[in-house]
């Protein structure tokens, strides 16, 4: 059976990921700051909002109104529309992020019918706070709790869910790698990695996906429309 995906908008990426992102599933895309994450989540609450239908949008790192009005006015829409179809929730602590991840869940399966993506930017922001503290063990748990209350409702509701996650360096192999251990890895069903080229350039990589190869490419540059 042929899963439901959600365009991005971008020919590129969206020929990486077999016609866009997965439907009923958790996709996370990581990469260092200014590699595109937020940007392309932008460019999907838009395309969710040329539907006539939600997206909700957990922003822990501040997204600018100016750019997604920029974005949704290259896609057709008015600034009115995308502000009224993107419902927007920043908590500030991770105690208030799994709150609202828990009301998120409910409204995904009350609402379904209205809904089409829920983005969590980052998901770890506010995780990375309590590493190297005494309340590690406890944030570790509350992040795990919230990927996994996010996959069950997507696979009930069958809405497509994508997390941003930040990165750390390991310097034994001086490669970056995703926040959040092996449970987050392990629940997502699609992983893409965006990287930095030259001249404005990016490089989405498939580090794991269901049914395509890993280790694919596409390479897209960033606009005043959005991702390209």
């Amino acid at each position: 059976m042929e899963i439901p995906r959600l365009e991005i908008g971008a020919r590129a990426l969206d020929a990486l990921l077999g016609g866009g992102v997965e439907s009923g599933s958790l996709t996370e895309v990581y990469g260092e700051g200014g590699t595109g994450k937020t940007n392309l989540c932008l460019q999907l609450a838009c395309q969710v909002a040329r539907r006539n239908l939600w997206t909700i949008y957990v922003d822990s790192e501040g997204i600018s109104i100016e750019r997604l009005v920029q974005i949704a006015e290259a896609h057709g829409l008015t600034s009115a529309q995308a502000l009224r179809r993107i419902l927007v929730d920043t908590p500030k602590t991770l105690e208030q992020q799994e709150i609202v991840i828990e009301r998120t869940a409910d409204v995904m399966r009350e609402r379904s019918g209205k809904l089409g993506l829920v983005v969590v930017d980052s998901a770890t922001t506010l995780y990375r706070l309590a590493l190297g503290q005494e309340g590690e063990d406890a944030a570790r748990q509350s992040l795990s709790a919230q990927v996994a209350n996010l996959l069950h409702a997507a696979l009930e509701t069958s809405l497509p869910v994508v997390i941003t996650n930040q990165v750390w360096k390991d310097i034994h192999s001086d490669t970056f790698e995703p926040i959040g251990g092996s449970f987050l890895n392990h629940i997502a069903k699609t992983i893409v990695r965006l990287d930095r080229l030259k001249e404005g350039w990016r490089r989405a990589t498939i580090m794991k996906h269901r049914s395509l190869p890993e280790g694919r490419t596409a390479d897209f540059c960033i606009t005043a429309r959005g991702v390209e």
